[in-house]
């Protein structure tokens, strides 16, 4: 069985790949407003994936052109009376099934300096294999792929979680001028008046403000300073995830520019050749983020999960 290294390095490296493409980062989709599209779901439990393993289902569902959100195992389809397809022939053994990671902790007797013996705890990494409905055969599960339910929603409402969600925050959110940063000196995000943005990239840079938010000491209190010189990048990818993050759980379909964003793509690239728990890092902390910022208006139940 691969260690905690060898699956930190491979999920890297598939990452890497995709960034290295020449296509746009995993994390950044202009989500669909159908009710089956969106942040990866697992269909038993109805509740998010976290972690890296949103980035790493997106990056498959690119490849492949699924569009649902539902995923789940072999085992799971199978109990809920559907087929997996079998791997078509251009789909390359070993990657018609997408891996998924999720961490859990493990504890182990060990003798200390003083002879007596306690108990180590660390934590493990475990490999999963997941399908979406798009790969599943079974008129039944129709309506859990896009296209098959009709969106109730409409352009004066659809937004209304993620400003309720914003607002429960009570963040400090000031409007005026031409820059959007946090002050972590202040303790408040500043941001352009909203009639200068397109309705996406306002919930982009505001969520985008929010993650930095979480950072300061009476919150997350998440210190990016032992990166050394890579502080500033693992910074700036984190909030950049936990924006996406943010928005596909809201219902806010993101940008597809990166023109505010190439100049980090290159140190991102960079550090997680050197280092194949950067990404793992950043990502973790995202969705800690992700959460922080919705538990002021969602229920524990609703929360993202890793899965």
């Amino acid at each position: 069985m691969a260690n905690n290294s060898q699956i930190r390095t491979e999920i890297t490296n598939r990452i890497v790949t995709a960034l290295e493409s020449g296509d746009l980062p995993p994390w950044r989709q202009p989500w669909n407003n159908d009710k089956n599209a969106g942040f990866p779901k697992n269909i038993v439990s109805r509740r998010s994936y976290s972690g890296v393993n949103p980035l790493l289902l997106t990056v498959a569902s690119d490849r492949h052109e699924f569009q649902s959100r539902w995923w789940a195992t072999f085992k799971q389809w199978d109990e809920l009376g559907g087929k997996v397809m079998r791997r078509p022939s251009h789909v390359r053994k070993g990657e018609w099934g997408t891996k998924i990671v999720f961490c859990s902790p493990v504890s182990k007797k060990k003798t200390n300096g003083d002879g007596e013996e306690v108990e180590d705890q660390f934590w493990m990494l475990k490999t999963y294999c997941v399908f979406n409905v798009d790969q599943v055969e079974g008129d039944h599960l129709d309506h859990l792929r896009v296209g098959h339910e009709a969106d109730t929603r409409n352009d004066i409402n659809m937004f209304d979680e993620a400003d309720a969600a914003i607002a429960a925050t009570e963040a400090d959110i000031r409007y005026g001028g031409n820059r959007a940063f946090y002050s972590p000196a202040g303790d408040y995000i500043q941001m352009p008046h909203r009639h200068q943005f397109s309705v996406p990239e306002y919930y982009e840079t505001l969520c985008h403000e929010l993650v930095h938010w979480t950072e300061h000491e009476s919150r997350l209190n998440w210190d990016r300073a032992q990166q050394g010189e890579h502080a500033y990048a693992l910074g700036e990818l984190i909030a950049e995830i936990g924006a996406c993050y943010l928005c596909a759980e809201l219902g806010v379909p993101t940008g597809d520019r990166l023109d505010n964003h190439a100049s980090y793509l290159k140190s991102w690239l960079s550090v997680m050749k050197q280092d194949a728990g950067f990404i793992f890092r950043a990502t973790r902390q995202a969705s800690k983020a992700t959460d922080y910022v919705l538990s002021f208006s969602r229920q524990p139940d609703e929360m993202v999960v890793a899965g």
